[in-house]
């Protein structure tokens, strides 16, 4: 789906086709016919357009003809029917420069391009740098929000597995580790995506725009910084319930062992009073208290004296 979006009296309005000084932003479901139709008609490389369909593409920029791509990544909700899948992934989001137009492409569904949209009304398309740049922030806030939901969730599901020991909040502990795998790939990306543009300067920023570009950085780089940070508590908390698993294992392992010892006196003393051989007084009335209490007190004996040594 094409949307095109221009400033008609200080409002926003979505028109029918492409003009001058308008912003185009493709939304899934993406047709190959789309792409031919907008290629031909903004004169921008069929490539630039089919790049976002790569969810491994990296962030990047590229320029040819004049038209300039740049590509970034952004998170987004993982919809993935696999329970063993991250929670949360990136994807890319393409940005095409042309002489008249800005175009944005996105082959998925993202929360950074629908918060633009929300406050598209304080946007101007004809300045196309500072559109950039407020893309670039809400991808970073985008970042920034799903950080904090990542670590809310870890927070839960580290409550509950002090309480339950069971696998499933192991295996969802691993789904979000695998999601700040994603984002730390990602921001890494971003930052270095930034602080070429910063330095090359292919949009020809102003000074302002600069500044603002730089501060764009900071918050990536602590965006970054944060996902490193939940990554080393993560790996030291899985690395500690490992521990906690085993020890408790070896707790439970060590009382069977224990009991089975308990057990087996009185089953050694039943068997070699059920052998059919003769036996002392085994034709008194006491051939069955004898060996019941010959096992009692040799068990009563054996817990006590383990029951001692384990107090120390």
């Amino acid at each position: 789906m094409i949307q095109y979006f221009k400033i008609i009296e200080h409002k926003t309005i979505e028109i029918d086709k492409p003009e001058n000084g308008v912003w185009v932003n493709l939304l899934p479901p993406l047709k190959n016919e789309e792409f031919t139709e907008l290629s031909d008609a903004l004169e921008i490389p069929l490539d630039f357009l089919k790049d976002s369909l790569d969810i491994d593409e990296r962030s990047r920029y590229e320029i040819d003809d004049n038209v300039k791509l740049i590509v970034i990544k952004t998170p987004t909700e993982n919809n993935s029917f696999n329970d063993s899948d991250a929670f949360y992934i990136t994807i890319p989001i393409c940005i095409i420069l042309t002489h008249n137009h800005i175009v944005t492409v996105n082959s998925f569904e993202n929360e950074a391009i629908k918060k633009f949209l929300n406050s598209f009304q304080n946007r101007h398309p004809d300045k196309k740098n500072m559109m950039v740049l407020k893309v670039f922030e809400k991808v970073t806030t985008n970042f920034q929000d799903y950080l904090k939901e990542i670590n809310q969730r870890r927070n839960l599901l580290e409550q509950k597995l002090y309480a339950s020991n069971r696998n499933e909040e192991l295996l969802q502990l691993m789904r979000i580790q695998k999601s700040l795998v994603y984002f730390i790939t990602a921001l890494r990306s971003n930052e270095l995506l930034m602080m070429k543009l910063a330095r090359t300067n292919i949009l020809q920023l102003t000074e302002d725009e600069k500044d603002y570009l730089d501060d764009l950085v900071v918050e990536t780089s602590q965006a970054l910084e944060t996902a490193n940070t939940y990554t080393n508590i993560l790996s030291s908390s899985l690395d500690a319930f490992a521990s906690i698993i085993s020890n408790n294992q070896n707790e439970v392992l060590k009382r069977l062992t224990t009991l089975t010892i308990f057990l087996s006196i009185p089953v050694l003393i039943a068997s070699i009073y059920g052998m059919n051989v003769p036996i002392p007084y085994s034709n008194t009335h006491f051939a069955f208290w004898l060996p019941v209490t010959l096992a009692l007190c040799i068990l009563a004996f054996v817990i006590w004296n383990y029951w001692k040594r384990y107090k120390k």
